[in-house]
């Protein structure tokens, strides 16, 4: 009886000893930069840095790309009133030389969801937003494979339109990436030579020469 209450006293005791709020100092650290980091998040308050000579300043390192965004863009977009970027853009080769069937039907799906709505699935124009006339939109949207205007239109032009935006058109760097709107303009590229190939007119059949 006597060894079980020591054993319960003994217990109560050590309980209560490790339920204690009493502050121990911690051992010897090893490698106590490690232990204790100096590390600052991006977004915490560094107001006080530069009082304790420490430079901060937020931003990537000069030279880096951001991940996704492996295929930059090195034209800015022109002050208002300013065309001289829109116009360099021309001379900007598209990076992506072919698509795969899975890419492309990637770049499709893309185009379906962020641009169809406008410029409609056979890229004519007649999106649900215009729909003959019908829809909300007030002014067609540019017909992609019936005017000359936009099937002779550059690769590095058609990038520049839809990475910063042009005329009632708004900018897609928020929604795509710089890969994506090249992939969406390589499937718009790839429509387009569908249907000049499609219109062109049959050669014409010398019957002098066959009779």
């Amino acid at each position: 009886m006597k060894k079980l209450s020591i054993i319960a006293i003994l217990s109560a005791g050590a309980v209560i000893v490790s339920c204690s709020d009493v502050k121990r100092k911690p051992g010897s650290i090893y490698m106590p930069d490690m232990a204790n980091s100096v590390a600052y998040e991006s977004y915490a308050d560094h107001s006080n840095l530069a009082e304790k000579g420490i430079n901060y300043n937020n931003r990537p390192v000069e030279g880096t790309i951001a991940r996704g965004e492996e295929m930059p863009f090195h034209l800015a977009k022109d002050v208002a009133g300013d065309t001289t970027n829109y116009f360099a853009s021309r001379a900007v080769k598209n990076p992506i030389d072919s698509l795969s069937d899975k890419q492309m039907v990637e770049a499709e799906r893309l185009y379906l969801i962020n641009c169809g709505i406008c410029h409609g699935t056979k890229l004519d124009g007649n999106g649900p937003l215009w729909k003959g006339g019908d829809g909300p939109y007030p002014a067609a949207p540019a017909n992609l494979i019936g005017k000359d205007q936009y099937l002779n239109m550059p690769d590095g032009q058609m990038f520049y339109s839809v990475a910063y935006g042009k005329n009632l058109m708004g900018s897609y760097a928020s929604q795509l990436s710089r890969t994506e709107r090249w992939m969406v303009i390589k499937y718009i590229k790839s429509k387009q030579a569908t249907a000049n190939a499609t219109a062109a007119p049959a050669p014409a059949t010398d019957t002098t020469a066959a009779k």
